[in-house]
């Protein structure tokens, strides 16, 4: 290892350390820490903030990694490690450190007042914890690339090199087809009996449960636990350390199980990625989207098939006394139900793009400036009244029922659709090369579908960026043809709908 080498990955392991810690507190913010804590740990995450930017800053840093870049074999994985560095570094020192840690203590403080608006369903309560929230983070596009679109700037954060031209077409597509397909089952009448996954269930019966099944899945306990939390997420301290949360409704399974699968699915990610490269610039997950789906592949493509429930529905009984006595066909079609919902958390598959598209569609107009804060709520409503003809009652169901905005987190959302297209193009492929995974699925044996999972996604890290990934896991680019083959499938079967909207 040259000295540049050296000096890149000594200081990269440093920088890692830093987030690692701001990422203890922001868990521990969200699970365990009295509220009155809120000011002293904003002070504590603004710090690590600042150290971490000034860190990133430094010209050894920037320094070393060029002289790396320009001795490195193209096409290799210290290419790879180079690239990552620059991306990182170059973004973070357009960005001032007082701007850095303003953004570190306006989160911290919009996340405890987000928790008391969402509690009490009044916006009021969170609005001038937004408005700074949101100035912050177009002074910070603005900061990184002048010339841009503040939504792109945000956008490239969580998924590098997406624009709003390249999804605006994605998502038009997505209500193109699904608006059809929801017309179709109003229209057919039918009402799928919900009843199977309804009944009474004890909150520690339900941990068990999904306890029980993340296990199944691969998840490692004495690499992660699960906690209670307003809002579930996974939070990786590294690939020993990754803590899911979960929520749970006491007359209603669906909640809590597939709470459990889809935050354990992005823990099984982070628990694959590869010891060799942990605390490199490569060593985190590619991007939200690849991210998002595997925690959407296993909460759906899995965890609602009729063989994971022939598997289940035996243990689902000894774990779950309120249980109805259901066969595995009506449970199955009580998890495929397609109809207008306010909560995106808990939208059924079919549905769940929409939510998606709406909040696309509000980001995308605040940050151009068509949007304030204060008119967030309206804008709101009225986006649920045009795209699933209904409108929230309370803000606690409209505006104020996701997480994101208090963390600063615009442009998050759009690698949710992603994620659910990802899910479906790699299960297929998984399929292909695996054989019958119903097969595997109706004896509780996921252990093969999960080492697909590591040798084509997990093992690779960042080394390729996202579309390179798909495309290597999968054979073909990223599309959306297996993500509407399979909702139209389940959709048509679960209301008995003889004509597919075309």
């Amino acid at each position: 290892m040259t000295k540049a080498e050296q000096i890149m990955f000594s200081k990269w392991r440093e920088l890692c350390d830093i987030a690692t810690s701001s990422h203890v507190l922001s868990w521990d913010q969200e699970t365990y820490m009295p509220a009155k804590g809120r000011h002293g740990r904003g002070q504590v995450l603004a710090t690590l903030a600042g150290l971490r930017h000034r860190l990133m800053t430094d010209s050894a840093l920037s320094d070393a990694i060029s002289a790396t870049a320009d001795s490195c074999e193209k096409g290799s994985e210290l290419e790879a490690q180079c690239r990552e560095a620059r991306r990182h570094v170059d973004r973070a020192s357009r960005v001032s450190e007082k701007l850095e840690k303003q953004l570190a203590e306006a989160t911290s403080a919009g996340l405890s007042a987000w928790q008391k608006a969402r509690a009490e369903s009044d916006f009021s309560l969170f609005s001038s914890e937004l408005k700074q929230i949101v100035e912050l983070r177009r002074e910070q596009a603005a900061a990184i690339n002048p010339g841009a679109a503040a939504y792109d700037v945000l956008m490239d954060e969580f998924e590098p090199g997406v624009t709003q031209t390249e999804l605006e077409p994605v998502f038009s597509e997505l209500c193109a087809e699904l608006s059809p397909l929801l017309t179709a089952v109003t229209d057919s009448g039918f009402q799928v009996d919900e009843s199977p996954v309804k009944g009474d269930f004890k909150e520690s019966d339900q941990r068990e449960f999904g306890l029980f099944v993340a296990r199944h899945m691969g998840f490692d306990f004495e690499a992660g636990r699960l906690d209670l939390t307003t809002h579930p997420f996974c939070q990786s301290f590294n690939n020993q350390d990754v803590r899911i949360t979960w929520r749970y409704m006491e007359d209603d399974l669906r909640s809590a199980l597939y709470g459990i699968m889809h935050e354990a699915g992005h823990g099984l990610y982070e628990q694959g990625l590869p010891d060799k490269w942990e605390g490199t610039p490569i060593g985190g997950a590619v991007s939200l989207g690849v991210h998002e789906s595997q925690s959407r592949l296993w909460e759906n493509l899995v965890g609602r098939s009729e063989s994971f429930w022939e598997w289940a529905l035996p243990h689902a009984r000894k774990y779950l006394p309120g249980l109805s006595d259901c066969s595995v066909g009506e449970i199955w079609s009580a998890l495929h139900t397609a109809k207008p919902s306010f909560v995106r958390v808990e939208a059924d598959e079919a549905t769940y793009n929409l939510h998606i598209a709406i909040r696309f569609d509000v980001e995308r107009r605040l940050f151009a400036g068509e949007l304030e804060a204060d008119e967030l709520p309206a804008a709101w409503d009225d986006a649920y009244e045009k795209y699933l003809g209904i409108r929230p009652a309370n803000a606690s169901d409209g505006v104020l029922q996701d997480i994101h905005w208090a963390m600063g987190a615009f442009g998050y959302f759009p690698t949710y659709s992603l994620g659910n297209m990802i899910s479906c193009q790699l299960f297929s492929a998984a399929g292909r090369e695996l054989g019958d995974l119903d097969a595997q699925f109706r004896v509780g044996d996921f252990a093969p579908l999960l080492e697909w999972l590591r040798t084509n996604v997990h093992a690779h890290a960042s080394r390729y960026n996202a579309k390179e990934l798909v495309e290597r896991a999968t054979g073909a680019a990223l599309g959306s043809a297996d993500f509407l083959s399979y909702i139209k499938g389940v959709t048509a079967k679960a209301y008995r709908l003889d004509n597919i909207p075309a």
